[in-house]
């Protein structure tokens, strides 16, 4: 599946002149990305070695030099596939089947390398007691399990997909099949030739030109850029369908994903599989210029220097100068961490860069090198280094032996903080994401978060947002453009058109999917042209990404918001032919049919999401609330208050469904089913202000003066300068 591409050089060329590189190469992590499926390169046991875990089946063995695997499962009679590919090599090696379509499949079932006293050397499941069925988005040949879509432009050098959304097929090719010299360095045709230059100008034949040819210069990038080059495959993130983009900045091919509840924790702290750039921008040491290659090298992939040495080589008793800010202490003794010397505990990484285990077998260090906070784990509910290692031990235990160790030390506000409040709907949560979006000192992941949360509480952060929009960071910018998707024409045109000519791709990106829709007519004559243009490059591109329900998604979006809601509905529903599971999709179709006055359109989508029992509860909880709504409109009151139950149980936290809830029992003439409701809702959100006002109501309305003025005290705590409520609440007292 090689591809002539013009600017790389033939696989191989570098090794000639940069052969101890090449070497070390070989056997890394990059050298192993992908391979061809020979017995060099295969490590696991298809010496007819047979796995078995509930009713997932399999058996690996030969046919000659071929390499096959024959599978069973659920609604899966027993079939042979050829391996076509490895993948990886450590902790695990994963394998990949060619199908129709010009897809390549990964095996759920993976060999795990590690030695046999470590555990390993043994199949095992990707997803251990779980099976799943062939029209599971989880199943090996599911589309969460395609290498084209989720895995192949960070496993081979050059990759272009070439993905037909019509078709859902691929003709995907690559320039080298694993990941090479040219994917971090650039096309490096014009290096060779540079070189070959060289050599002819040493025999006095030519000129020696002083730039060398190559595409991306390295050691001309300072921290910041070099992280970003390796985080064009280390991060979460959403592609912008441009294909590789060496040397560029970041926000010119993707865009990184945000601390979203699901991948991070609240605080920050890694949770679900993201990789390493999210965890690391938020990091002391990404803001003082430290770099991937500062402790990795960068062709072995492997530790500079191994154990705590690795961090004294700055953090010692004589700082580098580049890191002269570092107060000079012994930090690798007693004095600093507290434990035995050699222990476990004594070991920074535990501490700092605690690990997260994912695939089953690969257990990954956060990067954040954040300094523990036991004493944030019940406002934030994120884990904590020591409870992770003390088991038994609580949180308050441990942040008291912190306060033992270093004394009473003010902290200043942690932004976990912020976040956890807005999570949870807090109404304090926007003045608090306000102040953390104007902090500057703060890393841009987490003002961009801050921004995200924020535009969840409504038109009330317009203003800030719009500030935002100026903001020196990309991802600030990229974030706060969707808040104007939904806001006045005026708006539109005043805060996104400016966005249009941003440097970053991924900002001008965002600002044409909040401006999809608008009137031709609304712009200036002298930006209409160049407006049209970008909008179809970037359908484009959409059209060419939507090979995972996420991207499929974003063209839904765009089409449905251009006026074109047949096309969006299609795209719709391929997202969740792709995954049935897939929120998104499914609430923004519902809430598509039910615009278009297709009720039993929308009632039927939303069913067949709740019905779905594997989903998790708080999706199920969404739908159901939707539901409801759906239910409401057509005038049954008692089925949405079926559903309303159901979204109170599915999802405990969410306020609206209590809201609804009590209105529609006091609305039917259940007045003591509507308090309770209420009650449950203030148990669990006790500062809201929209179920205050509803316990208002519900006590006057059934005479309860003295239940009435207690929530009126409490509402007045949320909103102290209300002169309405001042006004009732001096009414309920009897005074003038």
């Amino acid at each position: 599946m090689a591809t002539e591409a013009m600017g790389y050089a033939p696989e191989g060329s570098c090794a000639g002149c940069h052969a101890a590189q090449h070497e070390a190469w070989q056997d890394s992590d990059h050298g192993w990305a992908m391979r061809e499926a020979t017995a060099g390169n295969v490590l696991g046991n298809f010496a007819g070695a047979r796995f078995e875990d509930g009713p997932v089946k399999a058996v690996f063995g030969r046919d000659g030099e071929r390499f096959v695997a024959t599978l069973e499962g659920p609604e899966e009679p027993a079939q042979s596939y050829e391996i076509a590919y490895t993948f990886g090599f450590y902790p695990l090696q994963q394998y990949l089947v060619e199908l129709p379509g010009g897809r390549l499949q990964s095996l759920t079932i993976a060999w795990d390398a590690r030695s046999k006293a470590e555990g390993g050397q043994r199949w095992f499941s990707l997803y251990p007691g779980q099976a799943f069925t062939p029209d599971d988005a989880l199943h090996w040949r599911g589309r969460y399990q395609n290498w084209n879509a989720m895995c192949a432009d960070c496993h081979s050098t050059n990759l272009q997909r070439h993905y037909d959304a019509t078709t859902d097929t691929f003709a995907t090719t690559w320039h080298e099949l694993n990941v090479g010299c040219q994917s971090c360095h650039g096309p490096g045709q014009g290096h060779i030739d540079w070189a070959a230059q060289q050599a002819k100008a040493a025999d006095g034949d030519s000129a020696i030109t002083p730039n060398n040819g190559l595409a991306v210069n390295l050691s001309s990038l300072s921290g910041p850029q070099l992280v970003e080059q390796c985080a064009r495959c280390h991060s979460r993130r959403q592609t912008l369908g441009v294909g590789p983009q060496p040397g560029a900045p970041l926000l010119d091919s993707v865009l990184p994903a945000l601390l979203k509840q699901g991948m991070y924790h609240a605080d920050g702290q890694i949770q679900g599989e993201v990789y390493v750039y999210g965890s690391f921008v938020q990091s002391r040491m990404h803001q003082a210029g430290v770099s991937c290659t500062d402790c990795h090298d960068p062709h072995t992939n492997k530790l500079r220097v191994t154990g705590n040495e690795l961090c004294t080589q700055c953090h010692n008793l004589s700082p580098p100068v580049r890191f002269s800010s570092l107060k000079p202490a012994d930090y690798d003794g007693p004095g600093h961490h507290h434990h035995a010397p050699g222990s476990e505990g004594a070991r920074c990484v535990n501490c700092h860069m605690p690990a997260t285990t994912y695939m089953v077998v690969d257990p990954r260090r956060d990067h954040s090198l954040r300094v523990p906070r036991p004493d944030l784990a019940e406002q934030t509910q994120s884990p904590d280094a020591c409870t992770r290692c003390h088991e038994g031990m609580s949180p308050r235990e441990a942040a008291q032996s912190i306060t033992k160790w270093f004394g009473e030390r003010p902290r200043a506000p942690h932004h976990g903080e912020v976040l956890a409040a807005a999570r949870q709907g807090d109404p304090s949560a926007p003045s608090a994401l306000i102040k953390l979006i104007g902090d500057d000192s703060v890393p841009e992941i987490v003002r961009a978060t801050a921004v995200s949360e924020l535009r969840s509480f409504g038109a009330q952060g317009l203003p800030i947002l719009a500030s935002a929009l100026d903001s020196g960071s990309a991802l600030v910018r990229a974030s706060s453009a969707p808040a104007f998707a939904e806001a006045p024409l005026q708006l539109q045109l005043e805060h996104l058109l400016p966005l249009l000519d941003d440097p970053r791709l991924a900002v001008r990106d965002e600002a044409l999917k909040a401006l999809a829709g608008i009137p031709l007519q609304a712009l200036p004559k002298t930006r209409r042209g160049a407006y049209v243009e970008a909008m179809a490059d970037y359908e484009r591109r959409l059209y060419e990404s939507a090979d995972l329900p996420g991207n499929r998604l974003n063209l839904a979006v765009v089409l449905g918001r251009s006026g074109r809601e047949d096309d969006a509905i299609e795209h719709y529903q391929a997202a969740l032919g792709m995954d049935p599971y897939f929120l998104p999709a499914r609430s923004n179709l519902a809430t598509l049919f039910s615009q278009r006055g297709e009720v039993d359109r929308a009632q039927q989508v939303l069913q067949e999401g709740v019905s779905l029992s594997e989903a998790p509860p708080a999706d199920r909880g969404h739908l159901a609330y939707l539901l409801a709504l759906v239910q409401v409109e057509q005038g049954d009151a008692a089925a949405a208050l079926h559903w309303l139950e159901k979204a109170s149980v599915w999802r405990p936290g969410h306020v609206r469904t209590y809201y609804n809830r009590a209105l529609l029992l006091d609305r039917v003439g259940r007045k003591d089913e509507a308090v309770a409701a209420i009650e449950e809702g203030l148990a669990r959100a006790p500062n809201s202000a929209d179920l205050l006002d509803v316990a208002v109501y519900l006590h006057l309305g059934s005479g309860d003066v003295a239940q009435a003025l207690d929530a009126v005290s409490r509402l007045r705590a949320v909103r102290p300068n209300d002169p309405q409520l001042i006004q009732l609440e001096r009414k309920l007292r009897g005074s003038p």
